[in-house]
């Protein structure tokens, strides 16, 4: 089997394979399903917080010659930009040909949705191109690489499932719109596999872009959800569960490495 097949068959484990084992959450009763959706919205909160500043931000600014400023920058213009495609996507829904008018609320979860996905997508991407730059290096570092990001991606897909879920996406589309993200995997490992050197050098403004995406994600569209919730219990759980979520992260990225 030649690199090429190699690297395309583990970035598809990197990628599809950790999107199916986290869509085992998908599987249990409507009922429970249900009960389950606002407590892991928490979950989804740190998880998405911890790949924030346990992975990405880390992995960008320890790239050889980075310009730390210029990763801030792009965080903050990721913000930014995220920011008016909300707008857009609220923009779309709120006007209508025939002059009707959306809920806000549904519209807002739908736009929390899109966003994660294009996060999500550009997360994955940076995925394969580390998985190609591994099996490039050596073919069992390719191996043990994509079998970490696997294990690394299944509570952050559970994450991303959350927020779909939250959204108002149904089980299949979340399945579907999750599996088609992780295709960018193979993008990311084959536009690697061609030009490494070249894409090694905007990795960390990738990075930077995919972080922007999440920090909007927890920060602006979930949390606020949170804050419904006023209770005692209600806050302790969610607090626990937060906490829950970035644990999660720190011990696969401690296995990762």
């Amino acid at each position: 089997m030649d690199l090429l097949t190699w690297i395309v068959l583990f970035s598809l484990l990197g990628g599809v394979l950790s999107v199916i084992a986290a869509s085992g959450f998908l599987l249990l009763p409507e009922k429970i399903l249900a009960r389950l959706i606002s407590p892991m919205v928490s979950f989804a909160v740190g998880a998405l917080l911890g790949v924030v500043f346990l992975d990405l931000l880390p992995e960008a600014m320890a790239a050889p010659g980075v310009d730390v400023s210029l990763v801030s920058f792009t965080i903050l213009a990721g913000l930014l930009g995220f920011f008016l495609l909300e707008k857009m996507v609220l923009w779309r829904h709120h006007h209508h040909g025939d002059g009707h008018a959306c809920p806000g609320e549904v519209a807002q979860n739908r736009a929390g949705g899109m966003l994660i996905l294009v996060g999500d997508g550009v997360h994955n991407f940076v995925d394969g191109v580390l998985i190609a730059a591994a099996f490039l290096a050596d073919v069992q570092l390719g191996v043990l690489t994509s079998i970490a990001i696997a294990a690394h991606e299944i509570p952050q897909e559970m994450g991303n499932f959350v927020v779909l879920l939250h959204s108002g996406f149904s089980r299949a589309k979340a399945l579907l719109y999750n599996v088609l993200s992780s295709l960018t995997t193979v993008v990311g490992a084959l536009i690697a596999y061609y030009s490494l050197s070249h894409v090694q050098q905007v990795i960390p403004l990738i990075l930077a872009v995919a972080a922007s995406s999440f920090i909007y994600i927890a920060v602006a569209d979930l949390i606020p959800g949170l804050h419904e919730r006023t209770q005692l219990r209600a806050t302790v759980q969610q607090i626990i569960l937060i906490a829950l979520g970035i644990m999660t992260i720190y011990i696969a990225e401690m296995a990762l490495h």
